[in-house]
């Protein structure tokens, strides 16, 4: 999770954020129950309602001001309910634009390419010669999240359109949340590398990912990297 002033690495017990400005914070990830793990649908919205937990908790990697940011983002389905039809659809439109330009605001992208540089290095057993600018692993991630959302989004239009429910209030929350599902059993299946179909459903994320990061400077990748080495002293521990 790559912010504006920093790198989050976050693994399934612990998460560390490591600030541009040299500080570092860590803690423990809520643990989803066992019986949860074997429920499709079910399994991947909680791993990522668990996932955003570093953001919302008041001792985490966000202020008080974005931890609003994020609750309006969150409750957004409903709060369009108070808009009227002839403007909803461009409201929502004009709330994404926001909330991007906010979630993309200055350095992020090149510590979007840090934080999938770090991780790079990691898997390739090469975080020395990468913190120290001797090789350069690609900023390109299969498992990024701009991938996911190249998959939720067709979903959630399908989803939209083809809605077997009468409408009602809940509906545009519903709408997503089983967009949600549908898309995280989707990843699943194609995050095995012996998938013959992974490689096709990963293109327009991977196309995409050109655009949501950039080639970051080395001090970039080394804030990446010592997040990345919190989780891996306290997992290895």
């Amino acid at each position: 999770m790559a912010r504006a002033d920093g790198v989050a690495i976050v693994s399934e017990r612990y998460w560390a954020f490591a600030r541009t400005d040299g500080t570092l914070s860590t803690g423990d990830m809520p643990s989803i129950a066992p019986w949860i793990r074997r429920i499709p649908l079910v399994r991947g919205v909680a791993r990522l309602g668990l996932s955003l937990a570093p953001m919302l908790r008041p001792r985490g990697i966000a202020s008080g001001r974005e931890r609003i940011v994020l609750a309006i983002v969150l409750l957004s389905p409903w709060l369009l309910l108070a808009v009227p039809n002839a403007y909803r659809g461009w409201s929502g439109a004009a709330m994404t634009i926001g909330f991007l330009v906010w979630l993309l605001r200055g350095p992020t992208l090149r510590l979007h390419g840090g934080e999938h540089r770090a991780i790079a290095a990691a898997e390739l057993r090469s975080l020395v010669s990468t913190w120290n600018g001797e090789t350069t692993p690609s900023r390109i991630s299969p498992r990024c999240g701009t991938n996911f959302v190249a998959l939720l989004l067709p979903i959630t239009l399908v989803a939209q359109h083809m809605w077997p429910l009468p409408p009602t209030l809940a509906t545009p929350a519903l709408v997503p949340l089983a967009s949600l599902a549908l898309a995280t059993e989707l990843w699943r299946f194609i995050q095995d590398r012996r998938n013959p179909f992974a490689k096709a459903a990963l293109a327009p994320g991977l196309a995409l990912q050109r655009l949501t990061t950039r080639e970051p400077e080395l001090e970039q990748t080394r804030t990446a990297l010592r997040a990345l080495a919190a989780v891996l002293d306290r997992e290895l521990a």
